[in-house]
């Protein structure tokens, strides 16, 4: 059989049955033991997992593609990027091959997997929308025209050639989100070390305007973070910074980085329904994130 052609230059596997077997071997299933069921991704052979962070915080159980299960400590956590590195002790794994997210162009065909609901993997294809740019630190989000539901969070994004370009965060205005597959390295590096507010999130599409607002729900306030010393509690739901309304999922890590620690961020946010606003001078430190 002759090898199709491919999308962006590159050859695609020879049936899609052996690509879908391909993302099969790299797709987990995580279910975190505060956070529900989600997705991770076989990063690394040794068994290094990447998945969101609002899926996995401290502890976790991975299920591999063989059903082998496995509890397992998150040793790698950034909240505000939404990436959590867990380590299983499994031998060799298929580990995913790592493609550029930054190759990608409107209408590339993408696939994504994961386990829905905590159920059976499910994979589903669709066509990249747009790549969003980051300036200096490169793309931040991937947005697909792919169905993903509830427990796809974590799981991965995949290019024609069976190339892992993202992992899939969340549902915006009718699109998946995913985070690229740059970020994710840099993540597994230990790349960033900038300024933190303290708080695990999990986007959600607010009222519908033009374009749709987003907020942000506080799942964790870790103790002693900046966050906390200004009086967010769990359940408070982040709407605007500096009078301005988040309009996209990566708002919130874009005003954390670029607020002067002097001046801090001027959050607003829902509680019981009522509105309120704090200002949050902004702490530095390392995430957790480390690979030997």
């Amino acid at each position: 059989m002759e090898q199709a052609a491919g999308v962006a230059g590159f050859a695609l596997p020879e049936t899609l049955a052996e690509l879908a077997e391909r993302i099969r071997q790299i797709t987990v299933r995580v279910h975190g033991r505060r956070a529900g069921y989600g997705s991770g991704v076989i990063w690394r052979p040794d068994g290094h997992i990447v998945t969101n962070a609002h899926v996995a915080r401290r502890f976790a159980t991975v299920v591999l593609p063989d059903e082998r299960a496995f509890e397992a400590d998150v040793s790698g956590w950034d909240p505000e990027r939404d990436l959590a590195m867990i380590k299983v002790d499994a031998g060799l794994l298929p580990a995913a091959a790592i493609g550029d997210a930054g190759s990608l162009r409107p209408g590339d065909l993408v696939f994504a997997s994961g386990h829905p609901f905590g159920g059976a993997r499910a994979l589903t294809a669709g066509i990249v929308h747009a790549v969003r740019s980051g300036g200096s630190r490169g793309s931040r989000w991937v947005e697909a025209d792919v169905r993903v539901e509830p427990g796809n969070s974590g799981g991965p994004l995949v290019d024609a050639s069976g190339r892992v370009v993202g992992v899939t965060a969340m549902v915006a205005g009718g699109l998946a989100l995913a985070i690229p597959s740059d970020i994710v390295e840099r993540f597994l590096g230990g790349a960033y070390t900038g300024a933190r507010l303290g708080v695990t999130v999990c986007p959600v599409v607010g009222p519908r305007g033009d374009p749709p607002n987003v907020g942000f729900v506080v799942l964790e306030v870790a103790p002693q973070s900046p966050a906390a010393q200004a009086g967010l509690v769990m359940g408070d739901v982040l709407i605007a910074v500096d009078d301005e309304v988040f309009r996209r999922p990566d708002d919130l890590l874009r005003a954390v980085e670029t607020t002067s620690r002097a001046n801090g961020l001027r959050l607003e946010f829902t509680r019981g329904g009522a509105r309120r606003v704090r200002t949050v001078l902004l702490g530095r430190g390392p995430h957790r994130a480390t690979l030997p």
